[in-house]
Formats: structure tokens, sequence, C-alpha cells
């Protein structure tokens, strides 16, 4: 199940998870009906219609449904109820989530997760499958890794809901993690990292990545940054966007990400992931996942995507190389 299909990157999830052969059912809130009707006529698939907090039809709609991807933001508003959905039929659990909170509340159901034998990996497409391939490849590269500090640079504009979830969940206090720990930092400490063409200034923000990268790779210290390209966060009135970015656009403003790993030695090393642009890879990574899952690639409890498919998952996904520098 697809929920929130109507939506800018739902229905590209949807074509994708078609095309990979999964079989799917489109679901979404009850005002989206109409677009939903004619997505599910357009694909020739089932639709269900449910309000997150309506615990009676959630219930039913969830009937028969072994994975649920999440692709209806904000999260902060959808994933717990989903989270609590799924736990409670035995459905695994995934999303495209972008914020701290989501990961927050898979470590929080973790041990409800694995209790009744479900998986939650948020964040299975985006930059969480993306930079946490990154991390995990480049921490390979040194003995007993330290410290990293990661990156992405984001190009090409947003989509109406992703900017809307992202205007709603801004994190007030910055973060990284020192010996484990989150802790707050200073949010003017900028840096520069080489994404493939010179140095370019990231801002450091609170990214999920705090969580994920740390869980997989056991790194106790950990900074994210952002850098991105003039213009690609819209101003003025979000509800006025459009949907997102074209198909033309998304072609033209491919992803990166850099990394940089200090070992335990002192040894630093360094790599870059290209790809394509961050909506094309999200709703690919995530169809992807869910093809996976579907398929048996199940471990209970909170996950994430790194971990669970392996750090070359990134690689499998449309034109995405990582390269050493």
């Amino acid at each position: 199940m697809i929920y929130g299909a109507a939506g800018y990157t739902g229905r590209m999830a949807t074509a994708n998870a078609i095309a990979a052969g999964v079989d799917v059912v489109l679901a979404g809130r009850p005002g989206d009906e109409d677009k939903l009707v004619a997505l599910a006529a357009e694909m020739g698939t089932e639709y269900r219609m449910f309000a997150v907090d309506d615990v009676p039809a959630r219930e039913r709609a969830l009937s028969g449904i072994a994975v649920l991807l999440n692709c209806a933001g904000p999260f902060m508003r959808t994933a717990e109820p989903l989270i609590q959905a799924c736990i409670a039929a035995g459905t695994h659990y995934l999303d495209i989530a972008a914020e701290l909170d989501s990961y927050r509340l898979a470590e929080r159901y973790d041990q409800a997760a694995q209790s009744a034998g479900i998986m939650l990996p948020p964040g299975s497409g985006g930059s969480v499958a993306m930079l946490g391939c990154l991390a995990g490849h480049a921490a390979r590269r040194v003995t007993n890794p330290r410290k990293l500090s990661i990156a992405l640079n984001v190009a090409g504009g947003f989509s109406r809901g992703s900017a809307i979830s992202a205007s709603e969940n801004v994190t007030i206090e910055t973060l990284h993690r020192v010996d484990g720990e989150l802790v707050s930092r200073a949010s003017d400490e900028v840096r520069e990292f080489d994404f493939g063409d010179g140095p370019a200034t990231a801002f450091p923000v609170t990214l999920p990545e705090l969580i994920t990268i740390w869980r997989a790779t056991d790194i106790p210290n950990i900074d994210t940054y952002v850098h991105v390209t003039d213009g690609a966060f819209p101003e003025g009135d979000l509800a006025a966007m459009p949907d997102g970015p074209t198909q033309e656009q998304r072609e033209a403003n491919r992803y990166h990400g850099a990394v940089e790993v200090t070992g335990e030695d002192g040894t630093v090393v360094r790599s870059i992931l290209d790809t394509v642009n961050g909506y094309t890879f999200t709703t690919q990574a995530a169809a992807e996942a869910a093809r996976r899952v579907v398929g048996g690639e199940v471990r209970a409890g909170f996950q994430t995507p790194a971990g669970l498919f392996g750090d070359g998952f990134a690689e499998t996904i449309a034109d995405t190389t990582i390269v050493d520098s």
C-alpha cells in the first residue's frame, strides 16, 4: 500500500513500484479522493481512503497489506498513527521522511515492532538512503572510524509538499552527535565540502542521518550539513507552489553528497556521491525498498536502508555512483 499516492512523490513512487512488478494498493486521506480515484483508474489498481487518526478505518484498510509505504507528509502528522496501525496489523512500515522526529519515533517503537515481527525503516528513499550508503562506504576505508562529517547538495527546487513539511518541521535546535550523544551546536559553524566541482559552503543542519548513520555504523561523532543551490528553497506562499519540479527540471539538477571520515589512527578519507535529482532517487529507491521487503528482505524493528540492504543500495538506484577522493 502506498499512502499519499495522489501526491507529487506518491504518484512517482506508485508508477515505479508498478513498473517493478509490485502489487500495489493506493491509499490516501479523504480530501484526496478525486485525485486518488483518477490515479487508481489510470494505474488499474485498487484504492482505499482513510484518515490516519481513524483507528477502525485504518484497521480495515490495512487488512491483507504486507507493506505500507507512507508518502504523506508532513510526517509529524502521519508517521506515528501509521506506525501504530502497522504494529497492530502486522504490516511492515516504510516512509520517505526527512524529518528527525520520524526516526525518534522508530527508536521509540523499536521494541514494539520487534514483538510484532514487523520492520520500521523510515527514509527508505531520499537522503537517508543516499547519505547512509555514502557514509557506510567511506567508513569501511578506515580502521575504527571515530568522526564523520557529511553534507547533501540540494539542487533543482522543492515540491510543494516538501516545502510545507520543511517549513512546519524546522528544528529550532541545531544538533550533532558527540561521543554517541545528540548535543546542541552553533548554527553558524559553516564549512566547505567539495561535491566534485570545487569547494562549496555548507551550513550545519539537524538531519535524521544523526540517528541513522550512527545506528548503522556506531561512529560516535557525526556532523551533518546541507548546501542548497541558489534559489532552490522557495519563499512566499508555499501553498501556491506547483506540485514539484518538472521532469526537465529534475533531469537538469542532480544531487550530490560529500563525506569525510576520520579513523582512530587519524587517517582521513573523503568520498563523493553523484546521483539523479532527489525526487527521482527518492521515488525509485522507495519503490525498490518496498519491492525487496515484499520479497522477504526483512529484519524486525527499527532498520536503516543501508543497514538493511547494504552500503551498495544507493548505487543500485538509477544513475548513482560513489567516488573516493
